[in-house]
Order: C-alpha cells, then sequence, then structure tokens
C-alpha cells in the first residue's frame, strides 16, 4: 500500500480550519460565509481516518481529532445539530435526519478502524452509545440506510435489532413500490441513491436475511441500468429528478453520487467476485476525472480541490467540501479494495 498513489490532499488543509471544514467555496476559496456542517464534517471523519489508515501520517490524526471533536460539540442530547455559522454558534437545534443517518454512519465507522489510536475510538463509541436512542426517530429511507451502515460498522451487542428493524422498514417501502419495470423504494430516484442498496447488501451480511440480498441487487442493478451509458456513469441530476414512468433528468450530477455508487459496486464485487460490479466502481472514480458525458475533469489540478458538480454548461466551478470529500473517500475506498 505504501506505493500507491493518494490524491493531492493539499486542498483538505485549505478548506479545514480549527474549528473543522467549510461548507462551501467560491471557487477554491473557502467561503466562511456559508459556515459549517455537521454532514461534512461526519464525512471527512471518515475520509481522515482513511488517510491516517494509508498513511499513518500525524496530520491526518489532527484531522479526524478535529472532525470528531465537532460531532461532539454538534450532539444535543440524543441528536445532532446541523448547520454552524463562522462564529461557531449553530443556527438549529435539531439537525436534518440525513444528518443525523450519516453521523451514524462516520461514528460507526471510525469505531471500526483498528489503526486508529484507542481513545479516538472510544470517543465515537461514547457518542454513539449517547445518540443511538435516535434511531427510533428516523422516518425517512436515506437515513435509516445511513444509521444501518454505521451500526453495522459498530457491532456493538444491541446494535444487530436495531439493524434488522431498520433494514425490515427500508425493504418493506421496497415492497410496496417495487414494480416489474421499476425496482426501486420510491416513486422518484432523486439523491443519495446508492445509499439504499449498499444498506439492503450490509444487512444482508449482518443477518444473513436472503431476501435483503435479493433487494440490495435488484435495486442496485436496476440503478446501474438507468445512471450507465456503455462505460459512462450518468447519475440523476438534482435539476428535476428522475420521476417514476418519466426521463431521469441529466443536469446538475453531483459527485456524491459517484462516491456513493462506487461504494455500493465495491461492496456487490465483494459479495459476488463479479467483475462487472468492479468495472462500475472504476467507472465512477472515472466520473471525476473526465470520464462522464462532458468530457471534463472536475479535479483542480492546481488545488486538488473537486468542482460541485456537472451542469448543462461548463462545471459548477466552486469547490465545496461535500465534493471534496466524496472524490477523496472514493478514491481512497478505491485503493484499499485494490488491496
Amino acid at each position: 500500500m505504501k506505493d500507491l498513489r493518494l490524491p493531492n490532499d493539499a486542498y483538505i488543509f485549505r478548506m479545514t480550519d480549527d474549528t473543522g471544514m467549510f461548507q462551501h467555496a467560491k471557487r477554491s476559496v473557502p467561503d466562511p460565509c456559508e459556515g459549517y456542517t455537521t454532514d461534512d464534517n461526519a464525512r471527512a471523519l471518515i475520509m481522515a481516518s482513511l488517510l491516517y489508515e494509508l498513511t499513518k501520517k500525524q496530520k491526518y490524526l489532527e484531522l479526524a481529532v478535529r472532525y470528531l471533536g465537532f460531532l461532539l460539540y454538534a450532539k444535543n442530547g440524543a441528536w445532532f445539530r446541523n448547520f454552524m455559522d463562522y462564529d461557531r454558534r449553530f443556527s438549529e437545534e435539531k439537525g436534518s435526519q440525513d444528518c443525523f443517518g450519516r453521523c451514524m454512519w462516520a461514528l460507526g465507522f471510525t469505531t471500526s478502524r483498528s489503526d486508529l489510536p484507542e481513545e479516538i475510538r472510544g470517543v465515537a463509541d461514547d457518542l454513539l452509545r449517547q445518540t443511538v436512542s435516535g434511531c427510533n426517530e428516523l422516518t425517512y429511507l436515506r437515513s435509516k440506510a445511513y444509521a444501518v451502515i454505521g451500526l453495522n460498522y459498530w457491532k456493538d451487542s444491541g446494535s444487530r435489532e436495531l439493524v434488522i428493524r431498520l433494514a425490515s422498514e427500508i425493504s418493506d417501502a421496497y415492497e410496496h413500490c417495487a414494480a416489474p419495470n421499476w425496482k426501486w423504494f420510491e416513486d422518484k430516484i432523486t439523491y443519495c441513491n446508492s445509499i439504499l442498496p449498499w444498506a439492503m447488501l450490509i444487512a444482508y451480511e449482518t443477518t444473513g436475511e436472503k431476501r435483503y440480498r435479493e433487494i440490495g441487487f435488484e435495486s442496485l442493478d436496476f440503478l446501474l441500468e438507468k445512471t450507465f451509458v456503455g462505460d459512462i456513469f450518468r447519475p440523476v441530476g438534482c435539476k428535476g429528478w428522475f420521476l417514476k414512468g418519466q426521463q431521469p433528468a441529466e443536469y446538475d450530477q453531483q459527485p456524491v453520487e459517484a462516491c456513493e455508487t462506487l461504494l455500493v459496486c465495491l461492496k456487490a464485487h465483494e459479495l459476488t467476485d463479479e467483475s462487472r460490479y468492479l468495472d462500475r466502481a472504476r467507472q465512477c472514480l472515472g466520473w471525476y476525472t473526465g470520464q462522464n458525458i462532458r468530457k471534463v475533469s472536475l479535479i483542480d489540478p492546481d488545488t486538488g480541490g473537486c468542482r460541485d458538480g456537472i451542469t448543462a454548461g461548463e462545471p459548477n466551478q466552486n469547490e465545496g467540501a461535500e465534493s471534496l470529500v466524496s472524490w477523496i473517500i472514493a478514491s481512497l475506498t478505491w485503493l484499499i479494495h485494490l488491496g
């Protein structure tokens, strides 16, 4: 692993101050007016943990500590606040369900990384124990899916029962909505779509329930069919989404979709050893660097940042946190999967 070429990390440090990672940027300049989000810092914690795992460099461990500290400050009872202004004041008492689910993902992931120091894993474990009861409030499918993934990483004695309940609720939504020509959980495909089949495959690993495996692969194959043209990844655009019986929106394509589709394809490859899933994961990674419908790289060669999406015109020139972290997590997970 020492000889693997890691992505440029310069922009990570530009986007991170002594509070955490900024949410947005004007081109490649962090924008303090937009403050921070717990969403971004949770995913940045995963990114920093992966960087430390691959390199054992202290600078990445310090990033992980900073992002984990942000989550500690964001905790409010058994939940998390999300939007924070530049003056370190949260603008809300309770963040979104998706934010909560992503915190579960990040904290569970952190507890599972044996390369991290025990005290860091211990803080993540403590924070999970203080907030896991918030899973009982989740009503949105993607929020439940993120929680399933995080709880699977955590593997606490009581986490399996929560995984079973949440996965059952996700699978019930699939059974209610799926049809011969629509293998999906809802009547529309919107954002962070790959998290749903990924959660089903994770739930199968945790429980051995074959129906979760079937739903995971049925929905994943359907999603891949709808988001690839040949070897080009074309995620559903956020300007209109993809409603059942209609055509998927082509723009704006978001970097987070390429990352999470790569992650579920690598899980599918791990479970089946089918090369087609590895190929799709590789093509998702290529989406960032020019293997996309616009044939343009989203990676800034000067900063190492990732532009915020593919639009009908030129790519969105802003280089925000979600785009950056998605690119880095996708790159690192690909390297780790290749071994």
